[in-house]
């Protein structure tokens, strides 16, 4: 039996190579190569034929200037779960294409198994197709989240011919596929999960959903770096990517919008996993704030923004004796960026730090990217550096600048508003972000440079 010609094909771009290479020669991406079976050829099926011209392929189809087309909004379903609506833009589209990813048994397939019961109790047909488990093992999983009495359709199968024939007879209004790297199509010969199967199940499910209104929600699966397995067209021919992210020691999950065609990016929402599944938190910023009887040094509260959602994140820092080679550290912040800020307090502020090792942390896990956050860390050094904790009841945020000024942040009312309804008393911000109108119950210190921060702080204590 003559052996199957195999190649290599790129995860990012799809491209081949007769050979393994360490850097894909079309995109350039580096280990990105991964062996496939070769296909063959297909008789001349999708080649477009001579180079001449193209007038007898297909019929032209007519064109419709942009201005004579009418803008609709889309219209959306919420899917019986607050934060998933707030990441998705308020909820499910008619004819969109979600994909979520997620570490294995984070809770895609809890969080999706509970949304798909709450839209079928609102009225919607719904079908939950799973090629990762049996119809049992959904089944017991729906008892031990307390969902009785379900009518969600279910439907064991990895086959996309069959999958695709289903969801022609059944006409749900929205359709998970749980997941995508377990789907085949007969049309291929490669093996479930490779770049080819994966890349043409998605473009006939994306196909059909744009062709028929349904809704479908493909289940991703991610690699050892966290990125979406598969290849990155994946991710371009869906409407929304989705990231579920979380320590599975811990209880709390976040999901958060990468690529959102209808709402924003950046969105995040937050559940808690409890027996009884995934719940909404409302109150997110409890989370990232610890629990101090009394204010201790080096502690700093900021107001960060994800997506629209203000969050309160509380930042630490711990500065501790002189070392001949001293470590700068930061979990949930960008290290480089620790470097500038010291470097800045010592030039600006004469807060030296040369010869101690300083540390930073984003309490909770948080990831926080925005500059918006480099006051709040200048302010929980100094702090720690002094040994005096900052005010109770005390936030602050600001971009800063090497030169020592202090730049206002986005939306800087919103984040003073959510710092006073949480009971915060006292901030320190950008002399942009201050509000025309006063803030009950908020007392606002703006500043324009570093020093002149520092000094406001020293006046405080």
């Amino acid at each position: 039996m003559a052996k199957e010609k195999t190649l290599f094909t790129c995860n990012a771009c799809g491209g081949t190579s007769p050979r393994w290479l360490g850097k894909c020669p079309s995109c350039g991406a580096w280990n990105s190569l991964v062996e496939t079976v070769a296909e063959s050829a297909s008789g001349g099926k999708n080649r477009l034929g001579t180079p001449q011209g193209y007038a007898g392929l297909a019929n032209a189809q007519p064109v419709t200037p942009l201005a004579a087309i009418e803008a609709q909004d889309v219209a959306r379903t919420p899917s019986g779960l607050s934060e998933l609506d707030r990441v998705l833009g308020g909820g499910v589209v008619e004819g969109g294409v979600v994909l979520i990813g997620g570490d294995p048994g984070i809770g895609k397939s809890t969080l999706l198994l509970q949304a798909m019961d709450a839209l079928q109790r609102s009225g919607l047909p719904t079908l939950y197709v799973t090629g990762e488990e049996s119809g049992a093992q959904v089944a017991l999983r729906s008892r031990r989240l307390g969902i009785e009495g379900s009518q969600v359709n279910l439907l064991a199968e990895i086959q996309l011919e069959k999958i695709l024939a289903t969801i022609d007879a059944v006409q749900p209004a929205v359709a998970v596929i749980d997941s995508i790297q377990t789907v085949y199509s007969d049309q291929l010969s490669s093996a479930p999960g490779s770049v080819a199967q994966v890349r043409e199940c998605a473009a006939h499910l994306t196909r059909m959903a744009k062709s028929t209104g349904i809704t479908v929600i493909l289940v991703g699966h991610v690699t050892k770096e966290g990125a979406l397995a598969g290849p990155r067209v994946l991710e371009h021919m869906v409407d929304t990517v989705l990231y579920f992210e979380g320590d599975t020691h811990s209880p709390h999950r976040l999901i958060r919008a990468i690529k959102n065609r209808f709402g924003a990016v950046n969105e995040i929402g937050v559940f808690a996993m409890t027996e009884k599944g995934l719940k909404g938190v409302s109150n997110p910023s409890a989370i990232f704030l610890s629990q101090h009887s009394e204010p201790v040094p080096g502690s700093c509260v900021l107001v960060t923004l994800e997506g629209t959602r203000p969050l309160l994140v509380e930042i630490q820092a711990l500065v501790d004796g002189g070392s001949p080679a001293p470590r700068r550290l930061s979990v949930g912040l960008e290290r480089d960026r620790l470097a500038m800020l010291l470097a800045v307090l010592s030039r600006h502020a004469g807060v030296a730090c040369a010869d101690q090792d300083v540390f930073v942390n984003a309490v909770g896990g948080v990831r926080i990217s925005e500059p918006a956050a480099d006051l709040a860390v200048m302010l929980a050094i100094t702090s720690s550096l002094r040994g005096k904790p900052l005010p109770r009841g005390f936030i602050a945020f600001g971009e800063v600048g090497l030169a020592g000024e202090i730049r206002p942040a986005p939306r800087g009312q919103e984040r003073l508003k959510e710092a006073a309804k949480l009971g915060f008393t006292t901030a320190i911000v950008p002399k942009a972000n201050a509000p025309k109108r006063a803030i009950p119950g908020l007392s606002i210190h703006a500043v324009e440079r570093v020093d002149e921060a520092m000094d406001t702080l020293r006046g405080l204590e």
